[in-house]
């Protein structure tokens, strides 16, 4: 049986909805558009301080960005 935990995210469409590229995301929270781009395809967990720093940046609950 697999417990493993798998963090899920809306990010993609949420920031689409507030009309930023992952250029201008990852420049105002402080990190590379690649990353944004691999957190975005599920292959990239943030540290708690960047998912927190996204959530604050797309103006949404950490949980609606987030999710297991």
């Amino acid at each position: 049986m697999d417990n493993e935990l798998i963090l899920k995210n809306n990010l993609q469409a949420l920031r689409k909805q507030k009309k930023l590229s992952q250029d201008e995301l990852a420049k105002t929270v402080g990190t590379t558009r690649q990353t944004i781009i691999s957190i975005e395809k599920g292959v990239f967990n943030p540290s708690a301080k960047l998912a927190l720093l996204i959530s604050i940046a797309l103006d949404v609950k950490f949980e609606d960005l987030f999710y297991f």
